[in-house]
């Protein structure tokens, strides 16, 4: 059975310019080392300058793979929920995106614009191999170095949970995700937030201090 492999990567900790630090650098080359043994097809990031050199980066341990831009990877917010949608410890986060403020307009084509790049990520990424097409191989393996917010869109969409069940899907910094999908089948999410190959000093960072294990 044909199967497409999604391995999702959250990039390495930066800093407030956006910038990958040298422990995101450590944290990336950690992650290119544990999937060094994998046959990677292509490594896609975002067009953000810390998610580039993430991959760039865990890319050395990959010498095989080529290292590609994909413009659907890029930080946004997938899904605004309506009020009654979010939960009350949530509702800070969407200051300005309340059901009036949205109708007034430049809210709405926001949310409109992150709800379009989400059906995009899901329209290149979240679909399996098409068994017929000329060409097709077995398996395919990619790599996504990506941001937090569309790790937990694609997550939510493997699980085909409502769309505001996004909020709270949270990534660590170089943490892994594994989904895989098979035709005529739901997506597989294999491991959610794998942070094994990282050192326990370099481990969840890109969380608030006050949820860190």
């Amino acid at each position: 059975m044909t199967t497409r492999h999604l391995y999702l990567a959250r990039h390495g900790a930066a800093d407030a310019f956006g910038n990958l630090t040298d422990i995101g650098r450590r944290q990336a080359g950690l992650l290119g080392e544990r999937l060094a043994g994998l046959p990677v097809d292509t490594v896609w990031h975002s067009p953000l300058p810390r998610a580039a050199a993430s991959a760039h980066e865990l890319a050395r341990h990959l010498p095989n793979a080529p290292v590609a831009e994909a413009a659907e990877l890029i930080d946004h917010v997938p899904y605004v929920p309506q009020a009654a949608e979010t939960p009350p410890s949530w509702a800070g986060f969407f200051d300005g995106y309340d059901d009036a403020e949205a109708a007034a307009g430049q809210k709405l084509a926001e949310a409109a614009a992150g709800q379009k790049l989400a059906e995009a990520l899901v329209t290149r990424f979240a679909n399996s191999p098409d068994p017929t097409a000329t060409g097709t191989r077995p398996e395919t393996h990619e790599v996504l170095v990506t941001h937090a917010y569309q790790i937990a869109w694609l997550v939510r969409h493997a699980l085909d949970a409502p769309p505001s069940r996004w909020l709270g899907l949270n990534s660590a910094n170089a943490a892994l995700t594994v989904i895989d999908y098979r035709p005529g089948l739901p997506p597989t999410l294999v491991v959610f937030n794998d942070l094994s190959h990282l050192p326990a000093d370099l481990r969840w960072t890109g969380f608030p201090d006050a949820m860190r294990p």
